[in-house]
């Protein structure tokens, strides 16, 4: 199955449309989410990154690096690949060179740049590396079709995705629940989708990707696991939720009490007998024509 009728061209037709779809990070581009970013990163990245290394002299082209916090794994596991990081927000990208410089990494060339109009030619690359980005797109096949485009015959698409609707937790909570569910409201209201790691597997078929593979990576913590319990639920899946809080409570999307108890429910996970789990799925394509 190969995209490349009406969706795609609708998307080159709107491109400005699309530009200021892909603006809205419900998450927002402060120093605090910057430092959750880094928590996330630093704490899975064994998890997410296992068996991603790129060929010396490969080109891969990493679509929505954000603040880099994924592009420095990148590069130190692959140093003889050539990485070009893409970001449409420029602040981002001037954190992610900060940190590549601070790195003393040299494989890495950033430029500013929307996903849906990419200003490279068709097969400039050989490997695409996609992090978190399809949650914040209100047309995540549209977008795989055109990095598709991009791709040589072969070459090789890694996508890594969440989903809020894996998370699960013990003690149970009611309100836990229900402020999780503010921000998978509020992330659908920005036109994204918090709960699409489960449909990566059909949107890269639909896309055009061939020998397409998904695997789950399981997140379980407890208090076994005091670096997963600091890392990953404190600092990287409660912070998400409560920097939302603003935005949902003035939406009436949860009344302030009612977020505030969740947020306290979720941190009880957290405590000497909670667990809490979380699922990551990691999908790998590849474009047609590899024989």
């Amino acid at each position: 199955m190969v995209c490349c009728g009406s969706d795609c061209d609708h998307v080159r037709r709107d491109e400005r449309c699309l530009t200021n779809m892909t603006e809205t990070y419900v998450h927002g581009y402060d120093n605090r989410e910057g430092g959750r970013l880094d928590d996330q990163a630093s704490t899975l990245a064994d998890l997410l990154h296992r068996g991603t290394q790129y060929p010396a002299g490969s080109v891969v082209l990493e679509a929505g690096c954000g603040v880099g916090a994924q592009t420095v794994t990148l590069a130190r596991s692959s140093p003889e690949a050539r990485f070009v990081s893409i970001d449409i927000s420029g602040e981002s990208l001037a954190a992610a060179k900060r940190r590549i410089e601070e790195e003393r990494l040299t494989n890495v060339e950033f430029r500013q740049a929307n996903i849906f109009a990419l200003p490279f030619p068709a097969c400039f690359f050989d490997h695409v590396f996609v992090c978190f980005v399809l949650e914040h797109l209100k047309y995540p096949k549209e977008a795989l079709c055109l990095l598709r485009e991009k791709l040589r015959p072969g070459g090789t698409v890694t996508i890594i995705e969440g989903d809020h609707g894996s998370a699960f937790f013990h003690p149970e909570s009611a309100a836990a629940r229900e402020a999780i569910e503010s921000q998978v409201q509020l992330q659908r209201m920005s036109g994204g989708n918090a709960m699409i790691g489960r449909q990566l597997y059909p949107l890269m078929v639909e896309s055009g990707f061939e020998a397409v593979c998904v695997s789950p990576r399981f997140v379980y913590v407890n208090s076994s696991q005091p670096a997963l319990v600091d890392g990953f639920t404190r600092k990287t899946f409660i912070a998400m939720i409560q920097g939302i809080r603003e935005d949902a409570i003035a939406r009436g999307l949860i009344e302030s009490e009612r977020f505030d108890a969740g947020i306290r429910d979720l941190g009880r996970t957290t405590e000497a007998d909670g667990v809490f789990c979380y699922t990551f799925f990691k999908g790998l394509g590849r474009s047609l024509g590899s024989g």
